[in-house]
C-alpha cells in the first residue's frame, strides 16, 4: 500500500458539466502544483500530513463544484497520494474514496483533462491488493491503463503507468518501450516539477526493466 498512489446533477440536468472558468483553472493549477511539491520535493515522513491538508482543500473544490470533472479527478488523486503516504491496510479506506472519485469524474467527462482517470484508476487498480483485501485487479488496470492511452498516447503519466503496469506483469521489453516513450513527452506548461519528478521514476524504473532484461 505504500506506493498506492483522485456530483451527477438530478434530473435533465443529470449529464451537463461545467467547463473551467477563469477561477476553476487557478484552483486546479494550485492542487496540481501543491501536489508535486508534496510529492517530489517534501521529505517522505512529512507527506502525510501535508497530502491530508491538501486532500481538505481537494474535496471543498469538488463539492463546490460538483459538475466539473477536473476537480473531482484531482480530489481522487490527492487521496490517493495520501492513503500512499499513509501506507498499511489502514489506508484502504483512502484508496477507495479516490477510486469513487474517479468513477465520479468519469460519469461527468472521461475525457476531462486528456483521460487523467483512466490513469489514475487504472494505477489504483494495479496497486491496491486484490480480494479478499482490497479491490486490486490487474486486468482492470490493463483495460483503463489501455483507455488512458487511446486518449492521451504521448503522455508522460499515462506512458508511465503502463509501462509499470506492464513491469509488473513482467513485459519487461514492452515496458522498456512504453518507459522510453515516456521520456520523450513533451514538456507540460506550469507542470515543470511534476515532470521532472516523473521522469525521475521513469529513469528509476527503467533501471530495474534492463536488469530483468539482462
Amino acid at each position: 500500500m505504500k506506493k498506492i498512489f483522485a456530483c451527477l446533477l438530478i434530473g435533465a440536468f443529470s449529464q451537463i458539466t461545467w467547463a473551467l472558468d477563469s477561477v476553476d483553472q487557478q484552483r486546479l493549477s494550485a492542487l496540481q502544483q501543491s501536489w508535486a511539491h508534496i510529492q517530489y520535493e517534501m521529505p517522505e515522513k512529512q507527506r502525510e500530513q501535508a497530502f491530508e491538508q491538501l486532500a481538505a482543500q481537494a474535496s471543498a473544490f469538488s463539492q463546490e463544484r460538483p459538475a466539473v470533472a477536473e476537480a473531482w479527478i484531482w480530489k481522487g488523486i490527492v487521496t490517493s497520494s495520501w492513503a500512499g503516504a499513509q501506507g498499511g491496510l489502514g489506508a484502504l479506506g483512502k484508496a477507495k474514496d479516490a477510486k469513487a472519485d474517479l468513477e465520479k469524474s468519469l460519469t461527468l467527462d472521461p475525457k476531462a483533462l486528456q483521460g487523467s482517470a483512466y490513469t489514475s484508476l487504472g494505477a489504483l487498480y494495479d496497486r491496491v491488493p486484490g480480494w479478499p483485501i482490497g479491490f486490486g485487479d490487474s486486468d482492470k488496470a490493463e483495460q483503463l491503463l489501455k483507455l488512458a492511452l487511446q486518449m492521451n498516447p504521448n503522455g508522460i503519466d499515462s506512458l508511465y503507468f503502463w509501462g509499470d503496469h506492464l513491469y509488473r506483469q513482467k513485459r519487461y521489453s514492452e515496458a522498456k518501450a512504453a518507459l522510453q516513450k515516456a521520456l520523450l513527452a513533451a514538456p507540460r506548461p506550469n507542470r515543470e516539477t511534476a515532470d521532472a519528478g516523473r521522469r525521475k521514476e521513469i529513469e528509476t524504473l527503467l533501471v530495474d526493466v534492463n536488469r530483468k532484461l539482462d
